[in-house]
Parts: C-alpha cells; sequence; structure tokens
C-alpha cells in the first residue's frame, strides 16, 4: 500500500459514495485510474466494504444504554457478531476481558423500545443473559478520530 491508496482509503471513508472523480482528484489520479486502484483494494480485502451510517439522534432515538452480555457456551466473536448485526439498536460492540463476554452501546426511541431491541438480544441462541445500565445524561461526547 502507497501514499495513492491511502489517499482513496482516507476519501471513502470520509464519504463512501464519493465519485471516481472525486477520488481521482483526492489522490491525484483520472477518474479510470481511481476506479482500477479503488476496485484492487476492494479484491485485496483492505476495504471490506461500503456502508450507510445512520444517525440516530435525527431518528429520534434519544434513549441509551450499555449492555453487558454473557453467551452461553464459547461462540467465537464472529457468531456474536452475526447475532448482535442483526439488532439495528446495536451501535457498537465489542468483546471484553472480565465477567462479561461482550459490551453493546445501544439507542432507541424510548424505554420500552429499547426494551424490546434488549429482548430480541436475548432471544439469541448464543446470549444467555444480559445486564443493562441505561445512560441518564451524557458528559462528555468526544468525536472519534
Amino acid at each position: 500500500m502507497d501514499s495513492i491508496d491511502e489517499a482513496i482509503i482516507r476519501c471513502v471513508t470520509v464519504n463512501a459514495r464519493s465519485t471516481f472523480a472525486e477520488i481521482g482528484q483526492a489522490a491525484g489520479l483520472s477518474p479510470s485510474a481511481a476506479k482500477r486502484r479503488l476496485d484492487r483494494l476492494v479484491a485485496d480485502g483492505v476495504i471490506a466494504g461500503f456502508t450507510a451510517l445512520v444517525n440516530t439522534e435525527v431518528l429520534g432515538w434519544s434513549a441509551e444504554a450499555y449492555v453487558e452480555v454473557y453467551c452461553r457456551g464459547n461462540p467465537t466473536p464472529v457468531a456474536l457478531r452475526r447475532e448482535l448485526d442483526a439488532i439495528p439498536e446495536v451501535i457498537e460492540a465489542c468483546t471484553v476481558s472480565g465477567a462479561a463476554d461482550a459490551l453493546v452501546y445501544m439507542r432507541a426511541a424510548d424505554i420500552p423500545h429499547l426494551e424490546q431491541a434488549i429482548q430480541r438480544m436475548r432471544e439469541s441462541h448464543v446470549i444467555d443473559r444480559t445486564e443493562s445500565v441505561i445512560v441518564l445524561s451524557r458528559l462528555i461526547n468526544r468525536p472519534r478520530s
């Protein structure tokens, strides 16, 4: 990977819907050369996919919770991710050290919506139980790089 690939990655990270002309301009390439380089980055697995980021605040999803997830048996992170990925209210999830197997950040419209989402999570065949903490107020919310 070189500086051109890095420029392409930066461009599509900021806006996955960038045109080949915009990608080319950011990387100093023609649109057709930008397409070939982007296609290679995808084929090589450097770029795993493109996605839409949903602004949950615009949706009115103001209820927030952190949920500790305790699994049945010893599912792989891939299996747990597959289960959590099916729940749109799950905004972030990571495996963690300690008693819990994973920590999940969720957003929902309100507490009943949040409760329904947590219940759907509990219906998973790999999740045994959960422990939830509702966010009352956000003290610090720094942007992530």
